[in-house]
């Protein structure tokens, strides 16, 4: 089954450079096969786009707020409190040495990265209907833009992070940090894959967003973010590798807070596995978008 959808371009008159007209025409969405169904070309034609929709994302994040862009920075801080009281002094999680505030808030910071963009991206389709069903561009844009816009928050918690580390005197290690990159490559990757699966569903199952809240707490006390991977046994420390934000959360405790090396068997897994939410959930989405305007 094909969708006709309404689109427009702006194209330059002959002989005219300076004119331009806009053309109006039906761009018809067909059901497409193989690598032509994931559809790359329309997405680096699009691309500014992408620019525009994070930007208004972050505009509308803090429009109206009383501490604005202060809500990155007192999330992660007020949970590290808490964690710092249960677990750091109650509980007593062992850190292997490390300073229990800073063991918590270098894991906080990927986590709620991730937490906060699959929390907006599964619901990005579903607040945007009238995008959908009146012009066509890439519905992937919409999963992209919180995304992306999330990044802001993670360089504002991030500072923070650099400002507890100096306080209590935890000593960087240049070529760890360098991990960072890649590291954040596949968190990126791995909230895009889930963000995509959770985005195409709640287009036909709505109540998929009562189910995400539940599934990103789930997932907190299942990556190891008020507790290390070395507290548990083998086999179950492997397996815990499943979960792509496993490598995420302690290869940041590692490059920052000299915290316990992730094991490697581990950290393969989790590369695979985000990996692979990100090559079914952009395939998967790419393969039912031609729904979305008729479902939405």
């Amino acid at each position: 089954m094909a969708t006709r959808q309404h689109t427009t371009r702006r194209i330059e008159s002959i002989g005219q450079p300076s004119e331009t007209a806009w053309t109006e025409f039906d761009q018809v969405l067909e059901k497409t096969t193989g690598f032509r169904a994931l559809r790359i070309g329309e997405l680096a034609r699009f691309r500014e786009l992408l620019y525009f929709l994070a930007w208004r994302d972050i505009k509308v994040r803090y429009k109206q707020t009383v501490l604005g862009a202060g809500w990155a920075i007192l999330q992660p801080v007020l949970a590290v409190v808490l964690f710092t009281a249960v677990f750091g002094h109650v509980a007593k999680i062992d850190t292997g040495g490390v300073p229990y505030p800073i063991f918590a808030y270098t894991a906080l910071v990927p986590w709620l990265f991730f937490a906060n963009a699959v929390q907006l991206a599964s619901t990005s389709l579903t607040v945007n209907p009238q995008l959908i069903t009146k012009v066509y561009f890439p519905r992937l844009y919409l999963v992209m833009a919180p995304i992306v816009a999330g990044i802001v928050d993670f360089v504002l918690a991030f500072v923070v992070l650099i400002g507890m580390m100096v306080y209590y005197d935890v000593d960087l290690h240049a070529l760890r940090v360098l991990l960072l990159v890649p590291l954040l490559l596949l968190a990126f990757l791995t909230t895009l894959g889930v963000g995509s699966w959770l985005a195409a569903l709640n287009v036909k199952y709505r109540d998929i967003r009562f189910v995400v809240p539940f599934f990103i707490q789930t997932l907190l006390f299942a990556t190891p973010v008020v507790y290390a991977t070395s507290a548990i046994s083998q086999p179950w420390r492997t397996l815990y590798g499943l979960n792509p934000m496993t490598a995420v959360v302690e290869g940041f405790r590692w490059a920052l807070a000299d915290g316990a090396r992730p094991q490697g068997a581990a950290v393969a897994l989790s590369v695979a596995s985000g990996l692979l939410l990100f090559a079914s959930g952009f395939y998967y989405f790419n393969r039912t978008e031609r729904d979305f305007a008729d479902v939405i």
